[in-house]
């Protein structure tokens, strides 16, 4: 999480920071490829990110509609598909990694490859997360209850209206 933290609040400051020679008129342009590097790799591991803290993308609607063991079948089918996509994200990341040697940004002439080696580094850490996920969900259940909502006592408003005399 301070990752995440580290990487958007380095996009932001790079982001101001080519606005501002841009507006001097003396632009940095290796700081555009700063930018796009640091917001590729804040994608891709704050998505790895939301999958530790199960805040990413599921289909909960359908598995907190069910319980027993109802539930734990769609909860262990659900993590298997982001399981399937994070081995994707392995293997199809990896092989585009390697591609990216052949070409180069400009004007660093810095390979490709160092942008698309976040695809895989995602994958390794969802494939992760999600066998965490598993393995707990299976010891000690799928269930994530609410946390209970606290009472709000809520007194009635008198007015003018309801407090003087009807005539």
């Amino acid at each position: 999480m301070l990752l995440c933290g580290i990487l958007l609040f380095s996009f932001c400051t790079t982001v101001t920071f080519d606005i501002i020679t841009r507006t001097i008129g003396a632009p940095w342009l290796w700081l555009q490829e700063v930018t796009s590097t640091l917001f590729i790799y804040a994608i891709f591991i704050g998505a790895a990110v939301a999958t530790r803290r199960n805040d990413h993308l599921y289909l909960t609607a359908i598995a907190e509609a069910l319980d027993g063991r109802a539930r734990l079948i769609v909860e262990i089918i659900i993590r298997l598909v982001v399981l399937g996509v994070a081995i994707s994200f392995i293997y199809f990341g990896y092989l585009n990694f390697l591609r990216g040697f052949s070409s180069f940004r400009m004007p660093s002439m810095t390979p490709i490859a160092s942008l698309y080696a976040a695809i895989p580094i995602c994958g390794v850490l969802v494939t992760l997360f999600t066998i965490e996920q598993i393995v707990n969900g299976l010891r000690n259940g799928f269930d994530h209850g609410e946390p209970p909502e606290e009472p709000v006592d809520l007194k009635p408003i008198d007015t003018l209206a309801s407090t003087g005399p009807r005539s």
